[in-house]
């Protein structure tokens, strides 16, 4: 590897100012929530695409891998860092060009540095009736990135790569990648109609490092006439399987009116409601389970909460909400319907209560009133405070940054069948494992469709302590190989994991292997990156 010959040539061609050297690249993008480090060599900025082609032949002439990140606000998965060692970074954060938008069909083209926020913006600016596709980590992240990550929202379109109809790539010897129709010639087809002609072959760019893409078509929802959520707690544990059934009975009865529903446990609810109790952490490090009984009753958060969307006309929404309470009638207690606008007025009514009760339920309606405009296709930091729960210090103003403010997060994801026993299985098998690792059991179950559950399991731990991180790792790591025993593989994972993980992949992986020999044989682009 000539990394000195590369930096040369990449500075004559982008500019000084735009290649980083190895301690200038450390300092930008070295910090990670989950607490891992590499070596990085350098960093390149790009701000004009075109550049990208020769930028990866310079990579090739010198053999000095690359790791392509759009933001690198990946939190809880390794942040802005690459998969192995030795790789220099292209930062694509100044590509910010929303490059078509067709307002009568509803489908935007970005590039990879188009945030959430900025979106929601430009929707706004044009009064276009579309819904950001919007996720917990927050305005200021890539919507092109979470899709190749193949990530999920909260709105009606939940699967995003689901919604991406058009892309193009770099690949690894610097030739562009565009889609059949695209090649033929209709480019507005190309937006409008995801399968293309031919094998498909857009879904390779995703988690893989098959090549760097420049930019994305993604088709949006429209914002309907309204939208309500859905609030009701479990008041026993027990509920959960009973739970799970009529959450999947809801979904195949509602398609396309009920979106995602999630189902948090107490421990989950809390870390949004309550300050951590640091105060009354015992030997172990753990929070006692009185402790957490009475935070529950304090701050009147069950066993289990659950939430769920309705989007639709009022019509829809009303005969919705009486099909969600036929559907949950008998497990479900305090069940209460909020539209965006109710919640907050909610908020601002209970600002005026005296007291710490009136400042807990004004916290909580805060909270609501946000996650309702989240769920909306608003985006927001409304659940990005969860990661510095643990630990991290929040800044007085500006956005938040949990890497750059200290906090510790790794991500464990499994997907587990919409079915009581399997909930049970997986809660009983995170609940142990997280507290011999002195970790908080936090668990959210998620529905991607009436078939599967995703589990989110924040590793929250305090990053600027000895030994913390190592220990989380350790809890990832548990996870991930007992979950895998059990049947319950994740639907993505961070860096460190991404070898462990693809080493158990014999067929696919081979497959995988093939295809890369054949268009990247020198392992340019993103090594290491779901692969072995």
């Amino acid at each position: 590897m000539n990394i000195e010959g590369a930096i040369g040539e990449w500075r004559a061609l982008l500019g000084a100012q735009c290649v980083l050297t190895a301690a200038e690249a450390q300092a930008a993008y070295g910090a990670d929530t989950g607490g891992a480090k590499r070596v990085i060599p350098a960093a390149l900025k790009i701000t004009d695409s075109g550049d990208l082609p020769e930028v990866v032949r310079i990579a090739q002439r010198h053999g000095t891998p690359l790791y392509p990140i759009s933001t690198g606000h990946n939190w809880g998965y390794g942040t802005a860092l690459p998969a192995q060692d030795g790789c220099t970074i292209v930062d694509l954060s100044g590509l910010r060009r929303i490059l078509h938008f067709d307002a009568e069909l509803g489908v935007v083209t970005v590039e990879p540095g188009v945030t959430q926020g900025m979106l929601a913006e430009f929707l706004d600016a044009g009064g276009h009736p579309y819904m950001v596709p919007t996720t917990g980590a927050g305005p200021s992240c890539s919507l092109l990135a979470n899709a190749l990550e193949r990530g999920y929202g909260i709105t009606p379109y939940t699967d995003h790569f689901g919604a991406v109809t058009d892309l193009e790539a770099v690949l690894g010897d610097g030739s562009v990648y565009r889609t059949a129709l695209r090649e033929l010639g209709g480019e507005e087809v190309a937006r409008l109609f995801k399968w293309g002609i031919g094998p498909y072959t857009a879904g390779l760019f995703t988690q893989s490092g098959f090549g760097i893409v420049t930019r994305m078509s993604i088709a949006l929802a429209r914002r309907p006439e309204c939208v309500m959520s859905c609030i009701f707690s479990l008041a026993d544990d027990s509920l959960l399987e009973p739970a799970v059934d009529r959450v999947r009975h809801a979904l195949a009865t509602l398609p396309g009116t009920v979106g995602g529903i999630n189902l948090m446990n107490r421990h989950r609810v809390l870390a949004m409601a309550a300050p951590y109790p640091a105060e009354a952490v015992g030997a172990d490090g753990l929070i006692p389970p009185a402790v957490i009984e009475a935070m529950g009753r304090q701050y009147q958060v069950a066993p289990w909460t659950g939430f769920a969307t309705v989007y639709g006309t009022r019509r829809t929404a009303r005969a919705a909400r009486h099909e969600l309470r036929a559907a949950f009638r008998g497990i479900a207690s305090r069940m209460l319907f909020f539209t965006p606008q109710r919640a907050r007025t909610l908020s601002r009514a209970v600002r005026w209560l005296p007291g710490p009760w009136g400042q807990r339920l004004a916290r909580t309606a805060g909270t609501l009133a946000r996650s309702l405009d989240l769920v909306g296709g608003r985006p927001n930091e409304t659940a990005l405070p969860l990661a510095y729960w643990r630990s991290g210090q929040r800044p007085a103003q500006g956005a938040l940054d949990p890497a750059r403010d200290g906090c510790g997060i790794l991500w464990f994801a499994p997907l587990v069948p919409m079915r009581g026993e399997s909930a049970r299985r997986l809660v009983d098998m995170v609940a142990p494992l997280t507290r011999a690792h002195g970790i908080e059991p936090l668990l959210t179950l998620t529905s991607l469709n009436d078939r599967v559950l995703d589990s989110t399991v924040p590793i929250l731990f305090d990053r600027g302590a000895a030994g913390q991180a190592a220990k989380a790792q350790a809890c990832l790591k548990a996870l991930l190989e007992q979950a895998l025993a059990e049947g319950f593989a994740p639907y993505r994972v961070g860096i460190d994991s991404m070898g462990h993980l693809a080493a158990a992949m014999t067929a696919s992986g081979r497959f995988s292997d093939l295809l890369r020999q054949a268009i990247d044989p020198q392992r340019v682009i993103a090594p290491a990156r779901y692969a072995r």
